[in-house]
């Protein structure tokens, strides 16, 4: 929660678009309420009884009503038609009222919540409605089965490709040791927030905010490491920014190392699929073995993507067979990869190119037709 933030009383305010509706005379539980407001980054609309405007009670995303005023909102809770109100929190601080449960059952609220225990869960529930929560991003994480497998590469165009199809993209490089993904997409020296910056990171993060800071390259949003000396992710970091990313919407690309520790363990518990590339040889299909069975006690659905060229007695169903994978596809070998990056172009940047057409393929897939399931 955000500390001690007290903005000025509205009396009566006009209504907010996404900010909940809050009902009670008591001075001491209204200042808490604002406080809460303004932690979540909304602007409420606040009343002593049911607004005289009734559309602006049906409407409110969501209706705070302190204990004090319980009495004063009772059979407001129905709608036109008999239908509930659904979104009602009776909101009080007296942790021994006995009769707030009989309130709550006459208003038909949802929840009843005690101050300053629900704190927490009250910002997050304001936050929710501020920022019209609707569908979550699909998340998609990219993995290698060795190293130098192609992985960060993959991530970068699965990323490119989602924002040429027009979906709102964010790149997140939860690969410390990986060189930085802004360097890959040749970003490196625009403007913006990298990992550091978000280190001590620990409640939640604004979606809009954490979208609006980050450096924008080739149409999508990336979050990925400065030139500095920290290679730690704090857990609680990697669940609160992955968590701001998801609920933006689109789609959001994790580009992941190949060990798991506390931070990489949040990020795949986010993840609706990960994708595990691995070069068609031997070798690597014993190493990307192992990174499969680590992974996959944590993340329930992994796939392979498997890279040619393909060694002597290899295919894409025969390594995927191998791992216990199902397969996702063959990542194409495409030339001039390199020259290209050197030029400007990122990976998948060519929309003709084979692995922009893979990358198409897939998102084509996983968005429409098949869903990612």
């Amino acid at each position: 929660m955000a500390g001690s933030i007290t903005p000025d009383r509205p009396q009566v305010a006009e209504a907010r678009q996404g900010g909940p509706l809050i009902v009670t005379e008591d001075v001491d539980l209204l200042d808490d309420l604002l406080r809460l407001c303004a932690a979540a980054g909304a602007e409420p609309e606040v009343h002593h009884a049911v607004p005289e405007r009734r559309g602006s009670w049906e409407s409110a995303p969501l209706i705070l009503v302190g204990d004090d005023a319980a009495e004063r909102v009772r059979g407001a809770v129905v709608g036109r038609g008999g239908a509930r109100r659904s979104g009602v929190l009776l909101v009080g601080k007296d942790q021994d009222d006995p009769h707030v449960w009989r309130r709550a059952v006459e208003i038909g609220a949802d929840h009843v919540l005690r101050l300053p225990d629900a704190e927490s869960w009250l910002v997050e529930r304001i936050a929710d409605v501020a920022e019209g929560v609707g569908r979550q991003a699909v998340t998609v994480g990219v993995v290698g089965g060795r190293g130098g497998a192609g992985a960060s590469t993959l991530a970068c165009a699965l990323a490119v490709a989602a924002a040429r199809s027009g979906q709102r993209t964010m790149l997140v490089d939860g690969d410390p040791l990986g060189g930085g993904l802004d360097v890959l997409l040749g970003g490196e020296a625009v403007e913006g927030m990298r990992w550091p910056d978000f280190a001590e990171s620990r409640g939640r993060v604004g979606s809009g905010a954490l979208e609006e800071s980050l450096p924008e390259l080739h149409a999508l949003r990336v979050l990925s490491w400065d030139r500095g000396d920290r290679v730690v992710i704090p857990p609680e970091a990697m669940r609160a920014v992955l968590a701001a990313a998801r609920r933006r919407g689109g789609v959001v690309v994790v580009d992941l190392p190949r060990r798991v520790d506390e931070a990489v363990a949040e990020a795949l518990a986010q993840l609706d699929l990960g994708l595990l590339v691995v070069p068609a040889e031997l070798r690597a299909v014993a190493a990307a073995g192992r990174v499969a069975s680590t992974v996959g006690m944590v993340l329930r659905d992994l796939r392979a993507v498997v890279r040619g060229p393909f060694a002597a007695g290899l295919d894409e169903e025969t390594v995927a067979r191998l791992l216990g994978l199902p397969l996702a596809g063959e990542l194409p070998v495409e030339a001039g990869l390199l020259e290209a990056q050197a030029g400007g172009t990122p990976p998948g940047g060519s929309a003709r190119g084979p692995l922009a057409r893979f990358c198409t393929a897939f998102w084509e897939r996983a968005l429409t037709g098949g869903g990612v399931s």
